[in-house]
This record gives structure tokens, C-alpha cells and sequence, in this order.
């Protein structure tokens, strides 16, 4: 294992969010605080409580992975695809270094970009919310696993994305809508039964159910059928991106 390659990279990526700090934290930062002036202000006056929490300490999950989901992949697939798109990936793929530690460095950085992002929101939750955690290790797993696995997600879509529009459709397209319908503001067990099974093919919500038992105690899916899927994920991006390296796809080419 080439650990001072690993740390390079690792270094550079995390350089260039400082240098941009008011893009990569203030601006998510701030979008969320507004959610919380919005939401928990606006609905919360209509709606007091959620299954025995307040309206506004129950968004409080739904928010954070919202901003690390979109974070993760956000900052995962730029950093590939700027050295794909400056012609540096080549000196990357020619340097003494497996995909293991390209892949080391890169997403290592986007999961911690992310993962900073997301205690830095929960921090800010205080501030409108009053806030317990019941689980504090469980809620520090699921946030670490979530930035990891949508890091790896965000750093397939950086290697196959063609130009800087394709980065942005899968976070506003897909991702985002799958927030909004994965129980983010709400429990899916204020649905009909019929949108209740179809919300359980919405993998998000097995992402925000078990953070929010980290928190609540309380859950829309059984804590192992989340950390199940979570690992399910985290497997199949781990495949798909062996996959790229090893047959040169959309690198090489």
C-alpha cells in the first residue's frame, strides 16, 4: 500500500474545499438553516408533534442526510472528473499506484468533506432544536457508512460522466427527489398503505429510518434490514468501480 500517494491525494482534494470553503460549507450549511426557519417554523406550528417528537427535532435526520447524500456525491465526482477533464488522470494511471489507493484518496476525501458538513449541520440543529441523541456510536456509524457509500456512488458517476451537466443530474434528479419521498419530513407511516410499500423500494429511506433511530429510538424499517441495504450499496459500488479500473472504462479511453 502506497500510503504517501493515498495521503497526496487525499491532501490535494481537501486543500482545494478549504480553498472554496464558501461554496463547499458555508452555502450547504446555510441552505439547511433555512430549511430548519421553513420547516420547523412554518409546518412545525401546524404540526406539533411526529409519533411523540417535535415536528422540528424530527426533520433534524431527514436535513443532515439531504446535505450529506447531495455533499457526498457532489464532491466524490468533481474530483475525479477534474483530472479527467484537465488530462491529469493519465499521470495518475501512469504513477506507481493501484485504483485501490486512487480510490483511497479520492473518496476518502469526499467522505470527509461530507462527513464534516453533516456534524457541522447537526451542530447548527441546536441552535432551533432542542436535540437528544440516544445512540450517539449508531448515529456517528450511519453518517460515516452513508458518506462512504455515496462517496464511492458520486466517484462512479465522476468516472463516467462525459462533461460538468452530467456531474449534476443524478444529485438534482434522482437523489434529491429521493429524499424529499424517503420520509425526510416526514414518518412514512403518515402514508396509505399503498404509498407505505411502495415508499420501501425508495432505498433512501432505509438511509434516513436508520439515522433516525441513531436519534429517536424510533424507526420506519427494522435497524438490520437498514444497515443491510447500507451494505448492499456499499458492495455494489465497491464492484462497479473494480470493474472501471480494471477494464479501463471511460479512464483509459
Amino acid at each position: 500500500m502506497n500510503l504517501q500517494a493515498v495521503w497526496s491525494i487525499y491532501r490535494s482534494e481537501m486543500r482545494r474545499f478549504f480553498r472554496t470553503i464558501t461554496q463547499s460549507l458555508i452555502s450547504p450549511v446555510l441552505s439547511t438553516s433555512l430549511y430548519f426557519i421553513v420547516f420547523g417554523a412554518a409546518i412545525g406550528s401546524r404540526i406539533q408533534e411526529v409519533e411523540g417528537i417535535s415536528y422540528g427535532a424530527f426533520i433534524v435526520p431527514g436535513l443532515i442526510m439531504l446535505s450529506v447524500l447531495t455533499q457526498s456525491i457532489s464532491n466524490a465526482s468533481f474530483g475525479i472528473y477534474f483530472p479527467k477533464f484537465i488530462g491529469s488522470i493519465y499521470e495518475v494511471n501512469a504513477a506507481p499506484v493501484s485504483f485501490i489507493e486512487i480510490v483511497l484518496g479520492y473518496v476518502g476525501a469526499a467522505a470527509t468533506k461530507s462527513m464534516f458538513i453533516g456534524l457541522i449541520i447537526l451542530g447548527t440543529a441546536f441552535f432551533f432544536v432542542d436535540l437528544t441523541i440516544q445512540h450517539p456510536a449508531a448515529m456517528v456509524a450511519f453518517l460515516t457508512l452513508t458518506c462512504i457509500s455515496f462517496s464511492l456512488f458520486g466517484f462512479i458517476i465522476g468516472l463516467w460522466s462525459k462533461n460538468f451537466e452530467q456531474l449534476q443530474l443524478v444529485p438534482l434528479l434522482v437523489i434529491t427527489p429521493l429524499v424529499f419521498l424517503g420520509g425526510s419530513f416526514y414518518s412514512i407511516s403518515m402514508l396509505p398503505e399503498g404509498w407505505q410499500t411502495v415508499a420501501l423500494f425508495n432505498p433512501v429511506v432505509y438511509l434516513i429510518s436508520g439515522f433516525r433511530w441513531s436519534f429517536f429510538g424510533m424507526a420506519d424499517v427494522n435497524i438490520a434490514i437498514s444497515l443491510m441495504m447500507i451494505a448492499l450499496f456499499l458492495a455494489l459500488c465497491l464492484g462497479i468501480i473494480w470493474w472501471t479500473f480494471r477494464t479501463g472504462f471511460k479512464i483509459r479511453s
